[in-house]
């Protein structure tokens, strides 16, 4: 595997830390994600798979789940190895977050533009939360 590459997004709601943290965390309720047509999730709930449109396939395992704090998982497809970690605080009345991706990509070109891809992912994921919350 080649060199870890880590991408960071900050973003604040206007909506109460419950109500993010239930959306973000609700793996079976992914309707409001624009990216993803189906997630299959494991019957204990610490795994899931997640698909995309064109029919990419993501698998994920649950390694952290503090309530309103903080949410991580280890995920692997056929291009990626990676972890995520989701932060969560209020901020006011309101909700702020701070989602990292952090993956390891085999393919030296891949490499090259991974970056730029989480960017975009993580970005795609914030504007789809907040038109879930109504704001």
């Amino acid at each position: 595997m080649e060199k870890i590459k880590e991408s960071t997004i900050i973003a604040n709601f206007c909506s109460p830390i419950e109500t993010v943290w239930n959306i973000v965390t609700d793996n079976t309720a992914y309707t409001w994600r624009s990216n993803v047509v189906r997630i299959e999730v494991s019957d204990d709930g610490n795994r899931f798979t997640e698909f995309t449109k064109d029919g990419f396939e993501t698998q994920f395992t649950i390694t952290m789940k503090n309530p309103y704090e903080r949410y991580e998982f280890d995920m692997k497809n056929k291009n990626m190895n990676g972890h995520w970690i989701g932060l969560f605080s209020k901020d006011g009345s309101g909700t702020k977050i701070e989602f990292t991706e952090e993956v390891e990509v085999a393919n030296p070109i891949m490499n090259l533009f991974v970056k730029s891809y989480l960017k975009k992912q993580q970005e795609t994921y914030v504007i789809d939360l907040k038109k879930s919350l109504g704001e």
